[in-house]
């Protein structure tokens, strides 16, 4: 459990600073979408490399790739089926709300849990590359053409993820990984400096959100909010233990990982997605709130009853 305290108050930190920040009206709600961009454009394609460079990606093509991205297929599938029918979102909407229901915070929390608590932080890997390379580029190529103000042809559609510095960034990433390759040390150092900046940008600008934006839980979002944290705590860890125990047929160790990281909350970086295409910002602000602070007793839960 010492890990997972460590990752909840690091982030908890983090967000608090912000939120002192904006109450000391040194940063403003300007502030907080420049840190986003800086975060969005610079930072975090930078970080992509760093981490992606050095990763196993013998340990991605494994059964624990394939338990994660079912839990998120069905997170995924439930959310747009809700979002479609009932709640009648619009498309941008209904990306930042899957994301929000999907996407979990396996960088900033994820890394800390699999190293403390699973003994091994290669485990996050697999769930880190198929969000860099899977989930999210699709999801922004998805919101560029929700958002444009004229019909986006087929093919600037289906090449939009390569044009997303994120995207080319993970996958850069993953070509030094696979060819065993490195950055020269000029370029190397710089650009772990300047990926370190993209976790706490991200942090800092939520926590000057939630000091000066609306409150938690006002917009009217309270049912989707709902619907957000019962698929990202509930659905999700068990869609992944039930595939990978009767289906892939995994136990031990390698099952608690995938449950457990499952289990962990949304990402921050969801909310700099909401505030880059200005949709759902004040949706994706709370279901990370909501999401982080459930979450400590959602992941004591599962690493209690799976080891």
């Amino acid at each position: 459990m010492t890990g997972v305290l460590e990752g909840f108050s690091t982030i908890g930190a983090l967000i608090a600073l912000g939120a002192l920040l904006a109450h000391l009206r040194i940063f403003d709600l300007n502030a907080q979408v420049v840190l986003s961009r800086l975060a969005f454009y610079v930072a975090s394609p930078a970080l992509m490399i760093t981490v992606l460079q050095d990763a196993d990606v013998s340990a991605v093509l494994s059964r624990n790739l394939a338990a994660t991205s079912a839990a998120v297929a069905v997170v995924v599938a439930l959310y747009l089926l809700v979002a479609r029918l009932v709640l009648r979102q619009d498309l941008a909407d209904t990306v930042v709300g899957a994301l929000s229901s999907a996407y979990v915070n396996a960088g900033n929390l994820g890394l800390p849990i699999a190293a403390y608590v699973l003994g091994d932080a290669a485990l996050v890997a697999p769930t880190l590359l198929l969000q860099m390379l899977v989930l999210q580029p699709l999801a922004l190529a998805v919101l560029d053409a929700a958002v444009a103000q004229e019909r986006v042809p087929w093919h600037r559609f289906l090449t939009r993820p390569l044009r997303t510095p994120l995207t080319v960034a993970s996958l850069l990433g993953l070509a030094l990984s696979i060819t065993d390759a490195r950055i020269p040390r000029l370029v190397d150092e710089p650009l772990g400096l300047v990926g370190a900046m993209a976790v706490p940008a991200m942090l800092i600008a939520y926590g000057v959100s939630l000091r000066l934006g609306p409150r938690p839980g006002s917009g009217g979002s309270a049912p989707v909010l709902a619907l957000i944290v019962v698929l990202k705590l509930v659905v999700q860890p068990v869609a992944a233990y039930t595939v990978g125990r009767f289906a892939l047929g995994m136990d031990g160790d390698p099952l608690l990982a995938v449950t457990v990281l499952a289990a962990l909350p949304a990402a921050q970086n969801i909310f700099v997605i909401a505030v880059r295409y200005d949709r759902s910002t004040v949706l994706a602000r709370d279901a990370v709130f909501a999401t982080t602070v459930l979450s400590v007793p959602a992941v004591a839960v599962v690493a209690a009853l799976l080891t």
